[in-house]
């Protein structure tokens, strides 16, 4: 009977110390939270809760930087719908993140391009209340810091530069004002 107390005492005690091990290597690589993160007078990063897991409208390289474009649901249903091809507009609701990387070479593939560190992410949100002076969407890009693992809003000392306020991507964006100012075209899958 006293060995088989004594047995599972150590086997508590050794429970508790794999626990509290995992716990502290939970928090230790945990990182400030991104969710806290807002664009002063514009959106929160916390908006766009998430994104991760959005479904992918298309990708894109422009040389300098490799992007996944993601569609919340409303989104994806409104690209499947047709629009903004079809001159209807993109239902209040809808949002888009564009997630940047700075693009390297596959270390298998050498003709392939992948991508490397995380350089920042846009979004943009429809709601046509909320920003009517950005033509119905509200916008934000947030810089990524690979060092410290934090995001920080976009500046007007980025390229392109980047407002403090939800209309940083308006005149980006005029440019597909007959596409509801969507120029992201919806990949066939």
């Amino acid at each position: 009977m006293y060995t088989a107390r004594k047995f599972f005492s150590a086997l508590a005690g050794c429970a508790v110390l794999i626990g509290s091990v995992a716990f502290v290597g939970s928090v230790a690589g945990a990182g400030p939270d991104k969710y806290a993160v807002k664009v002063p007078g514009g959106l929160a990063f916390a908006e766009f809760k998430g994104y991760e897991t959005w479904e992918t409208v298309a990708v894109s390289h422009n040389g300098t930087a490799i992007a996944v474009i993601l569609g919340n649901p409303a989104m994806i249903s409104a690209f499947k719908a047709g629009i903004p091809d079809n001159g209807k507009p993109v239902p209040d609701g809808a949002r888009m993140a564009k997630v940047h990387w700075v693009p390297k070479k596959n270390a298998f593939f050498p003709d392939a391009t992948v991508p490397g560190v995380q350089h920042d992410v846009d979004f943009m949100v429809k709601d046509s209340k909320r920003f009517p002076d950005g033509n119905g969407w509200g916008y934000a890009v947030f810089r990524y810091d690979a060092a410290t693992d934090t995001f920080t809003p976009g500046t007007t000392a980025d390229t392109p530069p980047q407002g403090n306020d939800a209309k940083c991507g308006v005149a980006c964006h005029n440019i597909a004002k007959k596409r509801d100012y969507v120029f992201t075209e919806y990949g066939h899958k």
